[in-house]
């Protein structure tokens, strides 16, 4: 869609961690492998590009423009959580508990399953999963509806694992400590304060968004 408005999109793929990523800190990825991708797309393009980030690739993108605003021309924020207690810190108190219950695999694995996350997700409403489905199974099968509910259905299942640090900064950093709202996230130990942010930039919020609500 983006292509088709005269865009030219760079999609960043992080694929699952190996060897080498399953020692990653967020620190590696936005420091690193982040500011990486943005040189390339730099030298290939000529221009400061536009950087949009979804969820938590929103709070990865903030890091990045921070750390290299002047090498960006703006900054698309969709559904990126920051105030992780604004509403509740119910879910702060579950990834805690996430995070020590899934502390012996992170330690064996060097990693978060797919399937771990995505409980964790689905135990924000357990019910929602039964909902969607009842609801999927009164649409017209071939129908603009139901080809849109398979596709996003397709992309919410096609996730990839945490490494073990990151897995750990999320959930414990993030959700449990809030880290983001406190002042206290550092990425390669500088504050990440999107008031020092001097970047033209637009905050995408959804209305009804569990994961992330709107507060």
């Amino acid at each position: 869609w983006l292509a088709a408005q005269g865009f030219r999109p760079y999609l960043v793929e992080w694929d699952r961690p190996g060897p080498v990523e399953r020692r990653f800190t967020l620190t590696d990825y936005i420091a690193g492998r982040l500011e990486g991708a943005l040189e390339v797309v730099r030298s290939k393009t000529g221009r400061r590009p536009l950087l949009l980030g979804y969820c938590m690739g929103g709070l990865l993108a903030l890091g990045l423009a921070l750390r290299r605003p002047h090498d960006l021309a703006g900054l698309a924020l969709l559904a990126t959580p920051w105030d992780f207690h604004a509403e509740s810190d119910a879910q702060g108190g579950l990834a805690g508990a996430a995070a020590l219950a899934f502390a012996p695999a992170l330690d064996t694995f060097g990693e978060l399953p797919v399937d771990a996350i995505q409980a964790l997700f689905a135990a924000i409403d357990p019910l929602m999963v039964a909902r969607k489905f009842i609801n999927f199974g009164r649409l017209d099968p071939d129908g603009p509806k139901a080809a849109m509910f398979v596709a996003l259905e397709d992309w919410l299942n096609d996730g990839v694992p945490l490494a073990a640090a990151v897995a750990r900064e999320c959930l414990i950093g993030w959700y449990a400590e809030n880290t983001p709202a406190t002042g206290a996230w550092r990425v390669a130990g500088r504050p990440v304060d999107p008031g020092a942010l001097d970047l033209p930039t637009v905050c995408l919020i959804p209305a009804a968004d569990r994961i992330v609500p709107p507060a």
